[in-house]
């Protein structure tokens, strides 16, 4: 036994030198090792991704096409005969009577279905002294459509079609909108109907683009170009906040800069245009301007906040309630006056024939002053 034992320690001794030895000076004579494989992180094949994680706003896209409407307006444009066409030898020709040309104008829009008994609505300058209105729907159905009532102040303007049942968006809320938030714009640029585009909430509140009277956009960057005008603005789940409106393009294409009248403006001018056919506004009769900070040291206002009245209407509203030129109008109704853009949709929103409390900063001193709002005139119609 001990015999073996020793046979097999010098078997061994002698097989872990040669190792030592071939591993030293001949490496290459042992076999090839393969190197370890880097760890990665690897996903889960796709197919084995649920449809539910992949970012998608198909859902909410389908819930808000079938509401978004085409909107095409024609109108006859008759232009004078030429001059050259009173010479007497071209009458002798052409006759004495030569009618005037007529030729017809089209434009292309959109429009929002929100009633399923047929009411549209759109930008009034889509459908602008328009002799013939066509809405396409979503399933290529066409329709004649009237104007039941329009608002130039806001560009807004209501349509009504022969037809029931028809598919009406969800309204959202406009005031829980947040700069960032997803949103979707679904219209008919260059006549492409059914278009969506995507964007955020670039900001909230935007005045003073001279677009309209009364202006509180929405602004975002999804794209908005021609034939968008009227069209939805909807937030992540379909549902309508906007109607788009306007963009900021030198070149008329979009540039990431697109405005849309917030849902809670829409809906009260289309609620008082189907109950009325028209929208009425509050109006005490002043002209005002903004508060430089000059004008705030002057006025020690401590801020540039309010409106400075420049003009007052004699025998208007403000008049009679003893308002006067420099006054500078600091709060109606309790709510703070940031600008005249602010005082100006502060008073639309009062009703006319009831009293309204104001504040005012004369000589340095607060006045207190009760005005009897009127009613807003309506604008002028622009000349042909």
């Amino acid at each position: 036994m001990a015999r073996l034992w020793l046979i097999f320690s010098q078997a061994t001794t002698i097989a872990v030198a040669v190792l030592f030895v071939v591993t030293t000076f001949r490496p290459e004579w042992l076999p090839a090792r393969s190197p370890a494989a880097p760890a990665f992180n690897q996903s889960a094949p796709a197919m084995l991704v649920s449809s539910s994680r992949v970012a998608s706003y198909s859902d909410a896209v389908q819930r808000a096409t079938p509401s978004v409407v085409n909107v095409s307006t024609s109108k006859e444009i008759r232009s004078p005969r030429h001059p050259l066409l009173n010479d007497p030898v071209f009458r002798r020709f052409f006759g004495d009577q030569l009618p005037e040309e007529a030729q017809r104008a089209s434009s292309l829009g959109s429009g929002v279905i929100v009633s399923t008994s047929g009411y549209v609505l759109t930008n009034h300058h889509v459908v602008e002294a328009a002799d013939e209105i066509e809405v396409t729907l979503a399933d290529g159905k066409k329709l004649l459509a009237k104007v039941v009532g329009n608002d130039p102040d806001t560009d807004l303007a209501v349509l009504r079609v022969d037809a029931e049942n028809l598919p009406a968006i969800t309204f959202g809320s406009s005031e829980s909108l947040r700069v960032g938030d997803v949103v979707l714009a679904i219209g008919s640029p260059f006549g492409f109907s059914q278009s969506v585009t995507s964007g955020i909430v670039s900001a909230l509140g935007r005045t003073g683009l001279g677009i309209n009277t009364f202006e509180n956009f929405i602004q975002t960057d999804a794209a908005i170009n021609p034939g968008n005008s009227g069209g939805a603005l909807t937030d992540a789940a379909g549902n309508l906040i906007g109607i788009n409106t306007a963009i900021f393009s030198p070149s008329g294409g979009s540039m990431g800069i697109g405005f849309a009248i917030p849902v809670s403006t829409a809906k009260m001018v289309l609620e008082q245009i189907v109950k009325s056919g028209s929208v009425t506004r509050g109006w005490i009769g002043v002209e005002a301007q903004a508060i430089s900070p000059a004008m705030a040291d002057s006025f020690k206002l401590g801020g540039t906040r309010g409106a400075l009245i420049a003009g007052v209407l004699r025998g208007g509203p403000a008049d009679k309630a003893g308002v006067k030129p420099g006054d500078v109008l600091l709060e109606v109704q309790g709510k703070p006056v940031a600008d005249p853009t602010g005082m100006l949709n502060l008073i639309a929103g009062l009703a006319p024939g009831q009293p309204a409390k104001v504040k005012l900063k004369r000589h340095g001193q607060d006045v207190d002053a009760t005005i009897t709002v009127g009613r807003r005139p309506k604008p002028q119609a622009r000349a042909e």
